[in-house]
């Protein structure tokens, strides 16, 4: 049970950007010891309300925000992320911050470290003081230790399993020795369920000693098996804050969209009978997902899935089949071989690919949205551009690409302020529907998704799912779609393959019993020539 008396109030807050109001009188308190659940689509302020709270120079950059931060009865106002670490407050952000080299206890204790006097220091000062490593061990095993997982305090980042990486970030913030509240902003999205229940138990671990969470997530099963009381923001406003108990996961996505939520429908356009891509033996050398003998055919007009656990291989197929990881075998799209190993080449051979990467891979962060949509059509087709003097040079065509741009912020419910926006403005969710445009911009043939929906809220995701399912019925799209979701799979894909351990463990309708699916993601049946037994 949370204690009653209140840590944190946020009272009155609001924020706009660049004109375009994110929060507007958003207000809820914070117990001790509690865990909040705050949830909204993308877009909704989530994330900048906790941009507020922790003093990130954004905020101070574009204007600061209205309303008070009460923190054990005190109004306080940060000034920069340090500020909010005097005071106990941590936060571990969508993506990691950690260094690769370091192991997990310089990751821990880093900016923190132990230090220890020497012979040295009598002479020249306490800056001759070396590092305590054997302390700094003690103190990272300690913080491991409170969330109840087996991490190595000395294995590098680099070698670690996502998992533990995200394991590693919450327990350099719980390190401090005065830490009171902690911001988890969506830590399961890219934990595997088993990782995920694992730090739901920490998570109740930390408040059970007296660490209040507010824990932000799109998946709205966890929200509910571990919260005390859910905070709802919809259009930048807060439309409930209420105790989890009796609460449905259906009435948090009602409230969150302000509409009834339904389930995506399995109605499926016809595809042929024709094979359209066909991979055979296909090797990619991924780290963490590497693809060992994967062989399969998708029909023209289908929309094939391909799911399993996390780091069985599933990424990797699409990956090595665009080209940007090194791959082999043999793939063949519409009787034409698929050139391996050269992007441009592939892209040229009307194939397209959503990265599960969207700032990484998939985004120009720094550049407009119309810059974003129109880029990789502008360099695979040379579109969107003016010859000048005969070809000799060419420009850019601002007005296509403002309507391409434009069309899309309207098919997809992009939540911006127009196409001249820079992307890196935009809420995860609305990033990755600009990933989705860049890739219907180039109208493939065949388009691979890959984790299309992954930290996109209930709204969003039908959005971007029901657009999938109308490419591909309206336009003859062939998609490969890549998801950890089993059930998102199911609900818009003809077939779902199976990835165990590098290779398709089988083929299954999505029609079939759900045992179907554990058995083949567990290893315990493996269908034959890629179908399943």
């Amino acid at each position: 049970m949370a204690n009653e008396s209140s840590l944190l109030s946020l009272e009155g807050i609001s924020k706009d950007f660049y004109g375009n109001v994110v929060l507007e009188d958003v207000t809820f308190t914070v117990g001790r010891g509690e865990i909040i659940g705050l949830v909204g689509e993308n877009g909704a302020g989530k994330t900048t309300l906790m941009r507020i709270l922790f003093g990130m120079p954004v905020i101070a950059e574009t204007g600061g925000f209205k309303g008070r931060i009460m923190l054990d009865g005190k109004q306080v106002a940060f000034t920069s992320p340090f500020d909010a670490l005097d005071a106990g407050i941590g936060m571990v952000h969508q993506e990691f911050s950690l260094i690769p080299g370091f192991t997990a206890t310089e990751n821990i204790t880093l900016n923190r470290e132990s230090m220890k006097r020497n012979v040295a220091c009598d002479i020249f000062g306490e800056r001759m003081s070396v590092l305590d490593r054997a302390r700094m061990r003690t103190r990272a095993a300690k913080a491991i230790s409170r969330l109840g997982v087996k991490l190595d305090p000395d294995i590098l980042v680099s070698e670690m399993p996502v998992g533990h990486k995200q394991f590693t970030e919450i327990a350099r913030e719980i390190d401090r020795s005065n830490v009171k509240l902690l911001v988890l902003d969506e830590p399961t999205a890219v934990l595997t369920e088993t990782e995920a229940e694992v730090l739901i138990q920490s998570m109740r671990m930390l408040a059970a000693q007296g660490i209040s969470i507010i824990f932000i997530s799109h998946r709205l099963h966890e929200i509910i098996n571990v919260a005390d009381k859910i905070v709802v923001l919809r259009d930048g406003k807060a439309v409930k804050s209420v105790p989890v108990k009796g609460v449905s996961v259906h009435d948090i996505a009602t409230w969150m969209v302000g509409r009834e939520v339904k389930g995506s429908s399995s109605m499926l356009s016809a595809c042929s009978e024709k094979v359209f891509l066909k991979v055979d033996n296909l090797w990619v050398d991924m780290p963490g997902e590497t693809v060992r003998n994967v062989s399969f055919d998708v029909c023209e007009g289908e929309i094939f899935g391909i799911g399993g656990l996390a780091g069985q291989g599933k990424l990797g197929i699409p990956n090595g089949l665009m080209g940007l990881f090194p791959a082999g075998g043999n793939a063949s799209l519409d009787d034409s071989p698929v050139p391996l190993n050269d992007p441009h080449k592939v892209l040229n051979n009307h194939m397209a690919f959503v990265s599960e990467d969207r700032r990484g891979v998939g985004l120009l962060l720094d550049e407009t949205l119309e810059w974003n949509v129109a880029f990789t059509a502008m360099q695979a087709k040379g579109e969107h551009l003016i010859p000048v003097l005969g070809g000799l040079f060419k420009l850019r065509n601002e007005r296509t690409m403002k309507l391409l741009a434009e069309e899309y912020i309207k098919t997809l419910e992009i939540k911006c302020t127009g196409p001249k926006q820079r992307a890196k403005e935009l809420s995860g969710g609305n990033q990755q529907k600009i990933c989705l445009a860049k890739a219907f911009a180039l109208k493939p043939k065949l388009l691979f998704v890959s984790e299309p929906t992954r930290g996109i809220d209930v709204g969003a995701k039908a959005i971007v799912l029901e657009t999938l399912r109308r490419y591909n019925k309206e336009y003859g799209m062939t998609i490969v779609m890549v998801s950890s979701e089993l059930e998102e799979l199911r609900s818009i894909c003809h077939r779902i393959a199976i990835v165990d351990e590098g290779r398709i463990a089988g083929i299954l309708p999505p029609t079939a019993e759900i045992a179907e699916f554990g058995l083949l993601m567990s290893g315990e049946k493996t269908g034959k020539n890629g179908d399943a037994a």
